[in-house]
């Protein structure tokens, strides 16, 4: 839903809300009961209602994630010009779609997971405002990076099925696919955003539309 329904739902909203109000009258009638009932009960929760799927959309936004202070060297990490480096491998191939990069591999993150991973959220909230913010680099994750979110796109690709190092021992690919083998292991695919690197690293531009 775009922002100019939601601001359009919001004005009707404050308007027959304070039409009604200075109607004082108005209830008297059936009409009117109607009337009041839609601007105080109806209108006010599909306002709060569009503008919350507005917002939930937005943070699934790139710009959105990066628009966090500690969350800008993870930004600049998805530019690095080196390909052993999964974000930006994956960014600036477009094997994510740029816009919801972040989401696209954090799809369980704060209000998008479940009940854990809300509480997670609030806690961010409260560190943002009222505790001590990290340093980019100490951030870490609360739990293993799940398979599964490399999987939801890369199971059955023919270059994930068939590439050889998935078959270096027998069954290696099979403890993948079942998570028993971490996509981020040691060896593997273990260089991520690595943003203690930024400094002196050479970075990628994207060229101009």
């Amino acid at each position: 839903m775009s922002l100019s329904i939601v601001l359009t739902l919001t004005g009707m909203t404050v308007m027959l809300a304070l039409f009604t109000a200075l109607r004082r009258g108005i209830s008297r009638s059936r009409e009117g009961r109607i009337l009041a009932f839609a601007a105080l009960v109806i209108l006010p929760a599909v306002s709060v209602w569009a503008a919350f799927e507005e917002h939930l959309d937005r943070a699934t936004s790139t710009s959105f994630c990066l628009s966090c202070h500690v969350m800008e060297d993870y930004g600049r990490s998805l530019h690095y010009d080196d390909a052993s480096y999964l974000p930006a491998r994956h960014f600036q191939n477009h094997f994510v779609p740029p816009d919801h990069a972040c989401y696209t591999c954090h799809t369980d993150y704060a209000m998008f997971g479940g009940a854990k991973a809300k509480l997670y959220g609030l806690r961010h909230v409260y560190v943002q405002y009222l505790g001590t913010i990290p340093k980019p680099a100490d951030i870490k994750l609360y739990s293993p990076f799940p398979n599964e979110t490399c999987l939801h796109c890369h199971l059955g690709a023919r270059k994930f099925e068939e590439v050889s190092g998935h078959h270096r021992t027998p069954g290696a690919l099979a403890a993948m696919k079942s998570g028993k083998t971490s996509c981020l292991s040691s060896g593997c695919h273990d260089i991520i955003h690595e943003v203690g690197d930024l400094e002196g690293s050479k970075m990628w531009s994207a060229p101009k539309q």
